[in-house]
């Protein structure tokens, strides 16, 4: 992508993003938080700060008195109150990538409170063996069902918020302990229903639970499966269909992990998904050679402008999903 590029994209998410902050999915209005704050996070890495900082104060006023989200919006209205652990822990990824990117502290603290509330709520669906269940039912109960990817983004999502706080002079002890339990999960295969999804095999690695060597290591098992040679990354292995989502996630891990040349192979594949107007199709049937669904998403761009920022080596982008210890945090 050449800087007009990333800034078309960037106009074509915000073209979509509500007056109230809010970044529906496309058009229609469907949200749900995680791809909002995706959809944010895109914005933060193409330069658009104030849109995404519109984005995180959005979702942190829909905070419900448990700490959670609601898992689904439309037009301002909640159309799936389930509270999705996911989805409620990802916000604090999108305030530690808006605090590197912008040194604003006052946001930060603001935002805090919001944070904290939500990490609780997270924890409070995490079982004795380290898994954090998919999410409290409207009626108060559990679904314990834990969900691989999910959990591996909660991991990266505690990371961050551990070093929010600590950046910000709060406590967060407990939930250092809570994150390697929750590591010690996600590596236990054992531990989830196996899927024929691409996010459980990146996923662990995206989110931190698996480093160094043995993160390379652990990509190249199931490259094959997943890779598809100049189209870019299959969602399920069974499938012809490759997404721009998935894709741009790899190319985000495989830049974290130092492989910058590997991440730009796959984030040219994705000019087959581009429009001209800078908005992504979200996906691309290669049997049928038909793009599908139909539909083009702000989280698709989003993700896009996280990895081509990644992969271009902005150190903000980087850190944010390469956590370093906290106390050399300096944004």
């Amino acid at each position: 992508m050449t800087p007009e590029d990333r800034a078309g994209t960037a106009r074509w998410i915000q073209a979509i993003q509500r007056a109230d902050g809010s970044i529906p999915w496309d058009d229609n209005g469907h949200l749900d938080p995680w791809n909002h704050v995706e959809a944010a996070m895109g914005l933060d890495a193409a330069g658009c700060h104030p849109a995404a900082a519109a984005a995180l104060r959005w979702l942190a006023g829909q905070q419900r008195p448990d700490g959670s989200f609601a898992s689904a919006y439309q037009d301002g209205l909640v159309t799936d109150p389930h509270g999705d652990s996911n989805y409620t822990a990802y916000l604090a990824v999108g305030v530690r990538h808006h605090l590197r990117h912008t040194g604003n502290l006052a946001l930060a603290k603001e935002l805090w409170p919001t944070v904290r509330a939500a990490v609780e709520f997270v924890l409070e669906l995490q079982a004795p063996d380290g898994t954090i269940g998919w999410h409290r039912r409207p009626d108060g109960s559990v679904c314990a069902l834990a969900l691989r990817a999910g959990c591996a983004s909660i991991h990266h999502a505690l990371h961050c918020a551990i070093a929010l706080g600590r950046r910000l002079g709060e406590p967060t002890a407990d939930w250092s302990a809570a994150a390697n339990r929750l590591r010690a999960a996600v590596l236990d295969a054992a531990l989830f229903l196996p899927k024929p999804h691409a996010m459980d095999w990146y996923y662990p690695v995206l989110g931190g639970a698996v480093t160094g060597a043995a993160a390379l290591t652990w990509l190249q098992a199931d490259w094959h499966r997943f890779v598809q040679p100049g189209l870019g990354v299959r969602c399920v292995h069974d499938q012809p269909w490759v997404t721009g989502g998935e894709t741009a996630e790899l190319a985000l891990t495989l830049a974290v992990l130092g492989e910058s040349a590997r991440a730009g192979e796959l984030l040219a594949d994705l000019t087959l998904l581009r429009c001209p107007d800078g908005g992504y199709w979200t996906g691309y049937q290669f049997a049928n050679r038909v793009r599908w669904p139909v539909e083009r998403t702000t989280w698709t761009a989003g993700a896009v402008l996280i990895a081509t920022a990644a992969q271009a080596g902005d150190r903000a982008t980087l850190g944010t999903f390469a956590p370093v210890p906290a106390e050399k945090e300096t944004s």
